[in-house]
Parts: structure tokens; sequence; C-alpha cells
């Protein structure tokens, strides 16, 4: 699930530099295709397709593997467990992240888990850099 490139020690240089994201992720027209075969997969109509998004369990932006089929699975774009939430979420816990606030390991634990428990905890957490650097935890390989 997880992209060996982006370790604690790296995310300056990975998924905290911009346009890394877009760097590294395959064509819009194969994580098409890769939603398209889980939406068959799960026998779920594909008039639906549009209700769904093609999910990363632990998102490209947070070290995620980009394409990893381990990686990969549909969740519903609205809800309270769906893929716009979550977004906001990951973009919270990248800040977080490249603010040194929070550990790169425990923000893919965050996300990988059960999200939807620590939205409301996540989502008003300060951010803010204070000069301090990164977290010190050595995980998320």
């Amino acid at each position: 699930m997880l992209d060996a490139r982006v370790t604690q020690h790296s995310v300056a240089r990975t998924i905290c530099r911009p346009g890394y994201v877009d760097e590294v992720s395959p064509p819009l027209d194969r994580m098409i295709a890769h939603r398209d075969a889980l939406l068959q997969r799960h026998g779920i109509d594909p008039d639906d397709r549009d209700d769904y998004a093609l999910d990363r369990r632990v998102p490209v932006l947070l070290g995620g593997s980009p394409e990893a089929p381990a990686n990969l699975d549909l969740l519903p774009w609205a809800g309270h467990d769906g893929e716009r939430r979550k977004d906001l979420l990951a973009v919270k816990l990248k800040r977080c992240v490249c603010a040194g606030k929070i550990s790169l390991r425990d923000a893919q634990g965050i996300i990988s888990g059960n999200w939807p428990a620590h939205y409301l905890d996540v989502t008003h957490m300060s951010c803010d850099s204070d000069g301090d650097g990164m977290a010190s935890d050595d995980g998320g390989s």
C-alpha cells in the first residue's frame, strides 16, 4: 500500500514538495480503468459509476502507492464515509506532516484505519508550522 520513496526523512523532498502527487500519479485514463474494474468486481451497475471514487486507502499525498492493487478500493463520493470527506482529511493530515505536527506513520495510520472516527479531531488540529522542522518519528516506510 505504501510508496517506498516516501519516508519520514524524505517528506520534504516528496509529499511536501509542490507538484509531487501529479509527478508520480498514473494517467487519469488508467485510474478510471482501475475504478471500472473494481465496480465490475463488486457488481455495481456501470450506470452508477459517477457515484463512486477510486479510493487509495493511503492517498498518494500521504505516501500511498499510486497504483498498487492493495492500495486501491472504491468509496462513494458522498456521505460521512465518502471520498470527498476523506480527501479533506488527507489534505489536513499532509499539512500537519509537512509542518512537523504529526508523524507520517501516524497520519498513514489515521487515514488507512477508521478515518471517519478521527475526522473532527484532525480537522480541528492546528498545523501551522512553528519552524521546528519535521516530526522526528522514523515511520512510514
